[in-house]
């Protein structure tokens, strides 16, 4: 921090504040998903696999945030634990679509659960408006970020 009053009040900056709500997010996920053998990239994939199937490596690793790297060491892992399921060849190119399984989805239902109970207790202090604000002042933040717009 600098000490020439240049420094950012921790207490007011939007950006510090968010980071620490995504890290007790973060903190609460893991809890609530460890006893169910998962983690967060773990349940990551197996909902985005249920919302669109037959997602590739890349689209699923953009959509979990993690490398593509990471992402295949995660479906070889939940392909042989029998959640998910790729063809042994590309049906087009080198993409090799992943599908859930009937386990992967039991086992989703199960994770599903408990991530909407930290939601629900994340947001239990907000009233339906806030919650309604803070969904749209987020996604306007994500735009303006991505956008590269500055808002003036």
């Amino acid at each position: 921090m600098s000490q020439s009053g240049d420094g950012i009040d921790l207490d007011k900056s939007l950006g510090y504040l968010l980071k620490e709500a995504s890290s007790a997010l973060r903190a609460a996920m893991e809890e609530v998903l460890r006893p169910l053998g998962m983690t967060i990239t773990h349940y990551s994939c197996l909902e985005l696999l249920a919302q669109r199937p037959g997602l590739s490596n890349s689209e699923l690793a953009r959509g979990a945030f993690v490398t593509r790297q990471s992402m295949n060491v995660l479906l070889q892992a939940l392909e042989r634990d029998g959640y998910v399921t790729r063809p042994a060849e590309a049906p087009v190119g080198k993409v090799l679509p992943a599908r859930l399984t009937l386990s992967g989805r039991e086992s989703l239902e199960k994770a599903s659960k408990a991530v909407r109970s930290v939601e629900v207790r994340m947001l239990a202090g907000l009233t339906e408006a806030e919650r309604s604000d803070a969904l749209r002042v987020l996604r306007s933040m994500i735009r303006s970020l991505r956008d590269g717009s500055t808002g003036t």
